[in-house]
């Protein structure tokens, strides 16, 4: 049996080092001076702020993006506040946010993204980068699903299988399989995104598990174009799998699950494609495991899994959190409780120091992240309303 542990083996700073030199935390994101004709939508790290139709025509032809005539582009800003069981947290002495968490999850994704485009595998929705707080991305149709990707059983897959299931997304499970331990196979098991309704077999609630045939018999509603884009999406799902998994090998890492979303664009010959959305292989959105403590029988979380883990083991009750009936105490428990200082320190060093095994390169950490987006999209963009 593997035991858990939420430290992160340093690849450099302590977080003392990052305390000592505390670059400006991001919490808020929503109220940068961008021009737009539309509301800030907002999730609980990202702003993404539409730009007007003559913005988003000056800067397709200006930048040359191969977009089709008439897409409508954004600005998407990351933040450092970090969410977890759908609520966002914060700790003591005023820290609603953590250190280096925005830039270091941009520098991943950005890093992914490039190598998926050099493997030919698929385009993002990024077209540009102006600052590592922010990102230029073009419209794009969601596919209407979490691509969710399982090498180990572990998590809400174990919790399920510990109880007896022995079938997952409708694939079934062998008997004899154990805690934290490679599958037999890499595994689909999708869930909805957002509430579907109408869908028979299809509970109506966000995030809950589907099989393959409850999308193949609803296309429509899951906004898939054909059949055969079902296979392409498990395709690209694989592919980045094992592109991200086999360069994570090769820094002593392993990938354990991830998530990954999808959407269609329309580039600039008109042609529509599936491409690859939101973030890809970083800590948010996927377990990463430390591999010579692995090897040793430990869990070594180099993922937001670790800060999940603390908060299980910080509140008495920790039913609250994971019982989705119990959204209301979860949402009060998250706004009425600072957390320790260290805890988001902690992780803090996890995400820069696996950011920094990642992408090769230190991650540059600002004291005033807003001041320099908005100067960058001022002089580059021209997209601030003075």
């Amino acid at each position: 049996c593997l035991h858990n542990s939420t430290s992160t083996a340093g690849v450099g700073r302590t977080s003392e080092d990052i305390e000592q030199t505390m670059p400006g935390v991001l919490e808020v994101n929503t109220d940068l001076p961008i021009k737009t004709d539309a509301p800030v939508h907002f999730g609980k790290v990202r702003a993404v702020y539409w730009l007007t139709a003559e913005d988003s025509a000056r800067l397709i032809k200006e930048k040359s993006y191969d977009v089709a005539e008439g897409s409508s582009l954004a600005v998407m800003v990351i933040s450092d506040r970090i969410s977890a069981f759908d609520c966002v947290w914060r700790a003591e002495e005023n820290l609603n946010g953590v250190p280096g968490k925005g830039a270091a999850l941009n520098s991943i994704a950005n890093h992914w993204f490039k190598l998926f485009r050099e493997k030919g595998l698929a385009d993002s929705h990024i077209l540009d980068v102006p600052h590592p707080f922010v990102w230029i991305v073009q419209k794009a149709r969601p596919v209407m699903i979490e691509a969710i990707c399982r090498q180990y059983i572990t998590g809400s897959m174990w919790r399920d299988y510990s109880k007896g299931g022995r079938e997952f997304c409708g694939i079934k499970i062998a008997d004899d399989l154990k805690k934290d331990t490679k599958l037999p196979e890499l595994l689909i098991t999708p869930s909805t995104k957002g509430i579907l309704k109408g869908l028979p077999g299809v509970p109506e609630q966000d995030d809950v598990n589907i099989t393959r045939q409850n999308i193949t018999d609803n296309l429509e509603a899951f906004n898939f174009k054909s059949v055969e884009d079902v296979a392409l999406y498990e395709k690209l799902l694989k592919e980045g799998f094992d592109c991200i998994s086999a360069a994570l090998e090769g820094m002593d890492q392993i990938f354990v699950d991830t998530k990954f979303e999808f959407g269609y664009v329309t580039d600039a010959a008109g042609k529509d494609k599936l491409i690859y959305m939101d973030e890809v292989g970083t800590p948010d959105s996927s377990r990463i495991w430390d591999g010579p403590a692995y090897r040793e029988g430990n869990v070594l979380e180099n993922s937001k899994e670790g800060f999940r883990q603390v908060l299980l083991k910080h509140f008495p009750d920790p039913d609250i959190l994971l019982n989705k009936d119990r959204m209301t105490e979860r949402s009060a428990l998250a706004k009425d409780n600072l957390l320790p200082k260290q805890v988001l320190m902690d992780v803090s060093k996890t995400y820069l120091d696996i950011a920094e095994k990642i992408t090769g390169a230190p991650i540059v950490l600002s004291d005033d992240p807003k001041s320099e987006i908005i100067a960058i999209l001022r002089e580059q963009y021209g997209i601030i309303t003075e």
